[in-house]
């Protein structure tokens, strides 16, 4: 245990790279979906922009049927947006364990339980910092439920 500015912490190894950081108060019997806070040395940053159920090569300005397929259940698009999102690490040789960060845009907080659901067959045991914030709608498409934006460290 390390002292940094008022807290103590507790750090566990992930690589070289990655190190997540808990405050004295950790208690491992709290299943959390994210890390209070990702320690980074050496790599180099990969910002994912922002995915959702949409494929991610979708036409501008929008063409309707290109959202016919999309499940209705925040499971089902939390699904297909961690696809996306792992289409984009690995086009840059990153995988899921090289995420330090994701900003989860949902349209309705109270479904974030199914989400996480989805979210620990992608993470594993692996917990980056998160951000999980509620807002009234995505830009892409009126039907969709969940945004992520990711930032991952790769060598």
């Amino acid at each position: 245990m390390w002292a940094a500015n008022h807290w103590i912490v507790e750090v566990f190894k992930l690589s070289g790279k990655i190190e997540v950081v808990h405050t004295s108060e950790y208690d491992p019997s709290v299943n959390l979906p994210y890390a209070p806070a990702v320690k980074v040395t050496g790599g180099s940053l990969l910002f994912l922009a922002g995915v959702n159920a949409a494929r991610v090569y979708h036409s501008h300005p929008h063409i309707e049927s290109e959202f016919d397929d999309i499940p209705d259940d925040m499971a089902g698009q939390t699904r297909m947006a961690l696809e996306n999102v792992r289409k984009g690490l690995e086009a840059c040789g990153a995988t899921f364990s090289d995420i330090v960060q994701v900003t989860r845009y949902l349209t309705n907080a109270d479904e974030q339980d199914q989400m996480n659901e989805v979210w620990w067959e992608y993470f594993g045991d692996h917990r980056p910092g998160t951000a999980t914030i509620e807002i009234s709608r995505l830009a892409t498409h009126e039907k969709l439920k969940v945004e992520l934006a990711a930032i991952a460290v790769v060598d």
